[in-house]
């Protein structure tokens, strides 16, 4: 990839046929190297093509198909959704092609983290007030707020190893079949939250007589009731002025021995990393998304572990991950849960291209095979070991697969649940996301966003663009970052509160 400051276009691979503008490119504009003169106005992010495209041509970047041209194109024109469509066409799979042996480090490098009584690590220290249906959720945010720093700012001061006491509501619970797909799969969630390393201790508050009953969730994910999980809801203690007592008084005396954790240093294996892309742009692939590619790589051999997720997002470059899988059978889980991703689309009269939001087209890309090849750089190059399902538990060490949607708030809930403790998430158009109890680090594609919303963004990957730094060098920045955040430095999002209300279950079927 060639990146030098005074190209006003970045070339990504030999065989592709189109470039991608540094900056705004104007009509005249003329493209070193490759002897075309660019025709129009091309906005920065977006692509620009190099050699003449007949109607119904492939198109690639990466050295990759990202569509078709819906119409002749000549060198020097803007590419984008007026000439260019989303095409299905056959992937090699090549399973297991790619895959290599892992060269682990050691020793491996090491994060001051919260090592529970049962082995268990942490990298924050958190009470949390969970929900059974969305009929609790105002008794639960109640309970917590009374210790929010914001409202009562002394009330957590005499436990300054407890990180906050945050209420986890959801828009679910009730109106479904009680032994169907839903219901499993918002148990599995909220079973996933109960049992995090980032929770200290957890209150379960139910209204009584939801479809999801307490002890329904319990049973299912073998839950037990104890000192650090404690169940009750508001119809059996009296109702709400009642149960919010009865919460605030249990949070009290949670406190004491939440705030009695002490950080050591714990091997790198310790951390799970969430990985997401939002509000992407046409300097995702060739930025963040590798940089955080290379820190997973980094992450991978010293003993840890990344989930890539959102499904949708990785869809027509599947293949690219089928060649890294380490079996047959890895790769079949994720080739179903694609197949079921399209029946899906089908019974919701929706295509897999429909994923590209108005931001992503505005920041210069066109398709969901476009959206996917970059997404996928943030798994980096080490091998697919596991594929689960969403909210599952992570139980394998590397790169995992988690089915979820694209959606953001959605994707990284199911990433925590199955036991993500830290979250790493790219934007080109701007995040300001947070993900109680999971830190949230969040990294900017391009410089101009950086120097525009630096209250919300944690690194700045902007500089490979300007050709200041390469992916190596920031992915080894992220990567110490990583481990820095693991090792309790706030980030961001986490100064401005964020992580409560996007606790958000993945809802299927029907309401009733």
């Amino acid at each position: 990839m060639d990146t030098p400051l005074d190209l006003p276009a970045i070339r990504i691979h030999p065989a592709d046929d189109v470039l991608i503008a540094r900056r705004q490119l104007l009509s005249g504009t003329v493209l070193p190297g490759e002897g075309v003169t660019v025709s129009g106005l091309v906005p920065p992010g977006h692509k620009v093509a190099v050699r003449a495209l007949a109607a119904g041509a492939p198109v690639r970047r990466y050295n990759q198909v990202i569509g078709v041209a819906k119409q002749p194109i000549a060198p020097g024109q803007h590419v984008h959704g007026h000439n260019l469509e989303f095409s299905r066409f056959e992937r090699e799979q090549a399973v297991g092609e790619g895959a290599h042996p892992t060269a682990y480090i050691t020793p491996a490098a090491t994060f001051s983290g919260i090592v529970r009584a049962d082995g268990r690590v942490a990298t924050r220290n958190y009470v949390g007030v969970l929900t059974s249906v969305n009929c609790s959720a105002t008794v639960a945010r109640a309970i917590a707020d009374h210790f929010r720093r914001d409202i009562h700012p002394g009330a957590l001061a005499p436990y300054p190893n407890v990180d906050g006491v945050v209420a986890l509501t959801h828009g679910g619970g009730c109106a479904t079949a009680s032994d169907g797909e839903p219901l499993q799969l918002l148990r599995r969630t909220l079973g996933g939250y109960a049992r995090h390393a980032n929770f200290a201790a957890i209150l379960v508050v139910g209204l009584g007589c939801e479809t999801n009953q307490i002890a329904g969730l319990m049973a299912q994910e073998g839950l037990s009731a104890g000192t650090a999980l404690h169940t009750f809801n508001i119809q059996e203690t009296g109702g709400t002025s009642k149960t919010v007592a009865h919460g605030i008084e249990l949070v009290q005396w949670l406190l004491e021995e939440a705030n009695r954790v002490t950080r050591t240093p714990v091997g790198a294996g310790h951390l799970t990393v969430g990985l997401q892309c939002g509000g992407s742009d046409g300097y995702s692939g060739i930025s963040a998304n590798p940089a955080l590619g290379a820190a997973v790589d980094w992450l991978v051999r010293h003993g840890g572990t990344a989930i890539l997720s959102e499904t949708p997002e990785i869809y027509g470059g599947e293949h690219l991950l089928l060649r890294r899988a380490v079996s047959q059978a890895v790769a079949d889980k994720l080739l179903t849960r694609l197949r079921w991703w399209e029946r899906y689309c089908e019974r919701n009269d929706a295509e897999m291209d429909n994923n590209p939001s108005a931001g992503n087209k505005a920041g210069g890309l066109t398709t969901i095979l476009e959206k996917s090849l970059g997404a996928i750089a943030k798994s980096g190059t080490t091998n697919l070991v596991d594929v689960v399902e969403y909210a599952q538990p992570v139980t394998a060490k590397g790169l995992v697969f988690m089915d979820t949607p694209g959606y953001d708030p959605v994707s990284a809930t199911g990433q925590v649940a199955g036991g993500a403790n830290l979250i790493c998430f790219t934007t080109g158009r701007g995040s300001a996301y947070g993900c109680a109890p999971a830190p949230s680090l969040k990294l900017a594609t391009n410089t101009a966003l950086w120097l525009k919303q630096e209250d919300d963004i944690d690194i700045n990957c902007g500089t490979i663009i300007d050709g200041a730094e390469t992916i190596a060098e920031v992915g080894e920045r992220i990567f110490l970052s990583m481990l820095e955040t693991a090792s309790g430095r706030r980030t961001k999002s986490e100064t401005h509160g964020y992580g409560q209300n996007e606790f958000v279950p993945w809802q299927l079927g029907a309401v009733m």
